[in-house]
């Protein structure tokens, strides 16, 4: 029996020395392949949300060995069981608007009249995204704006693939604009507000409002470094920057299309631009352009490409991202000509920063009012609010003055 424990003990003690090898080698081996510029500042701080972000992975692997199938459902039980509703300042509420839950904050001060509404569309890709890990944004909001933030718990990738979190969104939108006044909230003064993935789907939803004819028009948009086209994956921010942290290039159309199918696909082919005919690759060249860049962004290492051959299983796999409630860079002018005053922001040291670009050179061209905020030395996911102020990127808070400011003007 003593034999038995002494041989279990050590054959555990065996496992935590490899776990433990491999988790320290497997974060020095990704540490020497990521690439962070010489101009970003802090790198140092960097480098640690990346380890995060690596340990998020290794814990999706463990999940996945011991047989659960969505790993990314963890994480949002994670966000939603440590995230506290009460709050000395506002008013927290979890409601159901036309079948969506939501989350609703209030300011508990006295307000002079119907305040400013904010719809805040979680982070995450529509895969990992809820109400827990937006809240400690939405409560920021909130209080710096005196506005009523409304936070959509939207249903998640894969279970639940595209359309259906957009959807979701757009549905728990338009129940907040028909019914603000109940709320306390000028249905005049709604700005949606969204971050990455997020960014994406406020774009989306926005669209998707601006031609509605019975429904108070949104008072703005707020879009945080959003991914807002499926056409050309080797624009130069996807060739200049596909291995900074904190979102890779891989690892960005990875999750896109795990949004879009419901299902892992090989990206390899989507990386190199094989997706695509001809004619459609031709068709929207006119708003998908490297030649849309300006020169100053063009430097860094990018090399104008040659598409490969076409991979027609591949289209026949993603065809749908073709559609403006996925790639909302590809509506109509007559759609964009109809959006509300924009604040746009892009990173330098991002994948998704032409993106923004081509976005801001659409709305120009159709006459809506941009204020775009390009931050020159700082990288995506540079605005992400930890509840933890000490782990928050030092230069957050500045960034988030001039979002709050374009609140405020709403």
């Amino acid at each position: 029996m003593v034999f038995l424990v002494t041989l279990g003990l050590l054959a555990l003690y065996a496992s935590l020395f490899v776990l433990v090898f491999r988790i320290t080698w497997g974060i020095y081996y990704d540490q020497s392949k990521i690439h962070i510029p010489s101009e970003i500042k802090y790198p140092g701080r960097v480098r640690l949300y990346h380890i995060i972000t690596l340990f998020g992975a290794l814990l999706k692997i463990f999940v996945k060995k011991v047989g659960l199938h969505n790993q990314f459902k963890l994480v949002e039980w994670l966000f939603r069981t440590f995230t506290p509703k009460w709050s000395p300042t506002l008013t927290i509420k979890d409601l159901i608007f036309d079948d969506i839950p939501v989350r609703v904050y209030w300011p508990k001060t006295i307000p002079s009249g119907k305040r400013r509404g904010v719809v805040l569309i979680p982070t995450g890709g529509g895969i990992i995204g809820n109400i827990g890990i937006s809240d400690a944004q939405c409560r920021y909001i909130a209080q710096e704006t005196d506005s009523v933030v409304m936070s959509v718990a939207f249903r998640l990738a894969p279970e639940h693939p595209f359309p259906i979190p957009e959807m979701d969104c757009c549905i728990a939108t338009k129940h907040f604009l028909k019914n603000a006044e109940k709320y306390g909230v000028d249905p005049n003064r709604i700005v949606l507000y969204g971050e990455c993935g997020g960014g994406t789907f406020a774009a989306v939803v926005c669209q998707y409002l601006a031609v509605r004819k019975d429904l108070p028009k949104l008072g703005g948009q707020i879009l945080v470094y959003p991914m807002l086209q499926s056409i050309d994956f080797n624009l130069p921010s996807y060739q200049q920057y596909h291995s900074v942290p904190l979102l890779f290039k891989k690892q960005a159309l990875k999750l896109a299309t795990l949004l879009l199918t419901g299902k892992e696909i090989n990206v390899e082919g989507i990386m190199k631009n094989a997706h695509l005919p001809e004619h459609v690759w031709m068709k929207y060249r006119k708003w998908v352009n490297p030649d849309d860049i300006p020169e100053r962004f063009k430097g860094r290492g990018y090399v104008p490409m040659e598409r490969p051959p076409f991979n027609q299983e591949l289209y026949e796999t993603i065809k749908e991202s073709l559609s403006p409630m996925y790639s909302p860079l590809l509506a109509e002018d007559d759609v964009i000509r109809q959006l509300p005053k924009t604040f746009l922001l892009t990173c330098e040291y991002d994948i998704f920063r032409d993106d923004g670009l081509l976005f801001k050179k659409r709305l120009d061209d159709n006459g809506v009012p941009v204020t775009w905020y390009h931050l020159e030395d700082e990288f995506h996911g540079t605005l992400f609010r930890f509840r933890s102020w000490p782990v928050e990127y030092p230069t957050r808070k500045l960034h988030c003055q001039h979002i709050n400011n374009f609140i405020s003007s709403i």
